[in-house]
């Protein structure tokens, strides 16, 4: 199985601060949001390789982080090609991107560079496992269901399968959102390109694609315990900062 941590984005909201340094590379208790992250990654014995895709504008930054990681995982980096905010691929785009550049062929597990839990990702694939070959995605379930506006709500039958998925709606139904966490099958890699290659206009979030898929093929959802961060702003920042363990 590779990983991939999606590490590409401009994260505008928390300029100045990431004007010229990347969002996954700001430090939460002293380290890297990243290596939280790659720390994971490396107890799942089935990875034998890591990505980290990032950008042009970035890319300098990652190669001197990559020197400071000591991690039994291979990591390769790689660089989207992008420059700017204005034509950046998105997280489904850079997913596409490094599956093609990269000819993946195998399982696929995707990260979003900028999550912070700490639960583990040992139960996640265990459940993945079990509905395998289907798609599985990482969900949270927030305190206040007024949060969820701020991401994708998904609804889930008794079986866990994705049945219903809204983009940050204004009036949620449910406090259960989706992660930035994917395990990709092999067999469902080329729905991946199939949905770029549908759409006319770019892409930038995932919820468009989830919607999608859910039609075309079984996703099923792990709920995890414990504490999340999704860091897209000075509130979640500062957040992390205080209370992540």
């Amino acid at each position: 199985m590779k990983a991939l941590i999606l590490a590409a984005g401009y994260a505008t909201r928390l300029y100045p601060l990431t004007k010229e340094y990347p969002k996954p590379l700001l430090e939460v208790k002293g380290r890297p949001i990243i290596n939280y992250i790659v720390d994971k990654l490396e107890f799942i014995s089935s990875i034998d390789e890591i990505y980290v895709v990032t950008n042009s504008k970035f890319i300098g930054v990652f190669r001197k982080w990559a020197k400071t990681v000591k991690s039994p995982k291979k990591i390769t980096l790689v660089n989207d090609l992008t420059k700017n905010n204005q034509d950046r691929l998105g997280s489904i785009g850079d997913i596409n991107f490094v599956i093609t550049r990269k000819k993946i062929k195998d399982n696929l597990l995707v990260v979003g560079g900028d999550n912070l839990f700490d639960g583990s990702l040992k139960g996640f694939l265990s459940f993945a496992k079990k509905c395998f070959p289907a798609v599985n995605l990482g969900l949270y379930r927030l305190k206040q269901r007024k949060d969820a506006s701020r991401y994708g709500v998904v609804g889930l039958d008794i079986h866990k399968k994705v049945i219903s998925f809204e983009e940050k709606p204004r009036q949620p139904q449910s406090s259960l959102v989706a992660m930035c966490l994917y395990f990709i099958p092999q067999a469902c890699l080329g729905l991946v390109g199939e949905y770029i290659r549908g759409r006319k206009n770019k892409i930038d979030a995932a919820g468009g694609y989830i919607a999608w898929l859910k039609d075309r093929a079984d996703v099923y959802g792990y709920v995890f315990d414990g504490t999340w961060f999704d860091i897209g702003d000075y509130k979640y920042l500062n957040a992390a900062k205080e209370k992540f363990a």
